[in-house]
């Protein structure tokens, strides 16, 4: 590792749900490459999660447990946009560290 190398929290968990890191200097390299594609799908998913969340909740039919459904999906999407946005803050902070200025 070089002087620049830097943890990047990974929008997975590890056992147990704990925090995965990467360490690395290499910010194109494969695991940060996957790492990327996994944070954009997870954003995606959240989209279209907000789009069925808006349709049921208009709906005076859905049910207890639909909503129940609803609400355990949408709690594990907000999961995913924290950690995406925790992980994608902390690289902002090293990357505007590394340049010395603030923007």
């Amino acid at each position: 590792m070089g002087k620049n190398a830097t943890t990047r929290l990974l929008p997975w968990g590890g056992p147990e749900g704990k925090p995965c890191y990467l360490l690395t200097d290499d910010h194109g390299g494969y695991v940060s490459r996957v790492a990327d594609q996994v944070e954009s799908v997870q954003l995606g998913m959240g989209t279209q999660l907000l789009g069925h969340a808006h349709a049921l909740l208009g709906d005076p039919r859905a049910d207890a447990g639909q909503l129940r459904f609803l609400s355990a999906r949408l709690t594990e999407a907000l999961t995913d946009a924290v950690r995406v946005a925790e992980s994608r803050g902390a690289r902002l902070a090293v990357s505007v560290d590394a340049d010395g200025s603030d923007g």
